[in-house]
């Protein structure tokens, strides 16, 4: 079960990264300085999660894990979405 808050938040935490930055493509602009804030707290909450559920270094290793899928997964997710909507007539 902690493993699954420790996914869920550190997903959260990525996708509020990626919808805080000027990059996102996403939404038409980026969310305000709270979100980010928010986004930095569920970074600690997940980092807190993986140590509980697999010890110190194996918690850190998979904290960066997922927080590295999720900075990967959403840009490509937002480029999906936008040649779908180029293609449709």
């Amino acid at each position: 079960m902690m493993v699954l808050i420790a996914l869920v938040l550190g997903f959260g935490c990525t996708a509020l990264w990626y919808l805080c930055s000027t990059q996102q493509r996403l939404r038409s602009n980026a969310l305000s300085a709270p979100w980010r804030v928010l986004a930095w707290l569920l970074a600690v909450g997940s980092l807190a999660a993986w140590i509980e559920a697999a010890g110190t270094g194996a918690g850190i290793a998979a904290a960066l894990t997922t927080w590295m899928l999720g900075c990967v997964v959403l840009p490509y997710m937002a480029w999906w979405r936008q040649v779908k909507a180029e293609q449709s007539p």
